[in-house]
């Protein structure tokens, strides 16, 4: 390997990286305030990159029935508990937050469709779109069980997965698609040609990273969530509804999930099911983290993007289990600096 070859894969390397930072944030963000390890997050991406995709070619996305689907479900379920619970004042409430807010982009969507739009239009319909999927799912699915183990969070959500892929082959059809490139233009740098698009990649990584951490340490919102992360029973007892951050949570997840949609699609081709390796390279990034730090998930998500790209130049057939088999000596590691764990109850 040369040098020139080694700087390429380490660009290529860092770019994929950028991209897992912001679902490994994302695996973190969710499961520090809710503990569900939230599998569906790469799914999340794909839509988004496959809704952008339908948006270029003047169609409309088959992710707006997905979300008036689950508008529909997470209203009625809402609907439900609020009269078994004598709140039917609050009925209003749940129309307009469950089915009226999550319609909005859809309405949106349809009235743009088969417009010539910009592209910085099409990422905020794809974008605003995108928004209600993992709120909508959190009441659907996770809300009801929220005080129920790890283990089984984590059973639901992989069952959520493969319901998801089912959903999207469904909306979206089996065709593979790649969105149009962010920008053509590149630059030189130390003698190499390098696309604008690996720094606006790097770039929005960077950002929004840096905006998560202001919103967590200068905001009270930021500062309700840190708290529920830390103990849930104290934040109820100040005030802080553990559901309510819960769907901030869920809302901040969406955000960064389409954010990665974007970044992927243009520089892969994206299917209804790609979401699940998307999701389980960051994976991988948030477990380094141990799952409670954001510099350090940060910092393993661009390793493992360093690590995809190298492996894929030693041997592409492996690819995928050189970059799964680093899991090993991590979880050895964390198994050995953590030491012995007390049962979560006793009989």
């Amino acid at each position: 390997m040369t040098s020139d070859i080694a700087a390429i894969l380490a660009i290529d390397g860092i770019a994929s990286g950028a991209i897992y930072v912001l679902i490994a944030i994302g695996f973190v963000l969710i499961f520090a305030v809710t503990r569900v390890i939230f599998v569906p997050f790469g799914d999340i991406a794909a839509f988004t990159g496959l809704t952008l995709a339908a948006l270029e070619t003047r169609q409309l996305p088959g992710t707006m029935g997905l979300v008036a689907l689950l508008a529909v479900l997470a209203t009625a379920m809402q609907i439900s508990a609020d009269l078994r619970a004598g709140a039917a004042k609050a009925i209003p409430y749940t129309l307009l937050f469950y089915l009226g807010l999550p319609l909005v982009p859809v309405l949106l969507m349809w009235l743009a469709a088969g417009a010539a739009l910009a592209m910085p239009v099409r990422i905020a319909l794809s974008l605003l779109l995108i928004l209600p999927i993992s709120p909508l799912l959190d009441r659907i699915v996770f809300r009801p069980i929220a005080d129920a183990s790890v283990l089984l969070l984590l059973t639901v959500a992989m069952a959520l997965h493969f319901a998801l892929v089912g959903l999207g082959l469904l909306f979206f059809g089996p065709e593979g698609v790649r969105t149009q490139p962010l920008t053509d233009a590149s630059m030189e740098v130390a003698g190499m040609l390098v696309s604008l698009q690996t720094f606006m990649i790097v770039a929005s990584a960077v950002l929004f990273s840096g905006l998560l951490y202001a919103f967590f340490g200068y905001t009270i919102t930021g500062k309700a969530l840190r708290a529920t992360a830390v103990n849930r029973t104290g934040a109820r007892l100040v005030g802080i509804r553990p559901a309510r951050a819960g769907t901030i949570a869920y809302l901040l997840a969406s955000v960064l999930a389409g954010i990665s949609g974007i970044l992927i699609s243009p520089v892969t081709t994206i299917f209804y099911d790609s979401g699940f390796l998307f999701g389980l390279r960051a994976f991988v990034g948030a477990i380094i983290g141990a799952m409670v730090s954001y510099p350090v998930t940060a910092l393993g998500a661009v390793l493992v993007g360093l690590l995809e790209s190298f492996a894929s130049f030693w041997s592409s057939a492996f690819k995928e289990v050189i970059v799964f088999s680093f899991l090993i000596p991590v979880l050895l590691w964390r198994s050995l600096t953590v030491g012995e764990a007390e049962d979560e109850a006793e009989e």
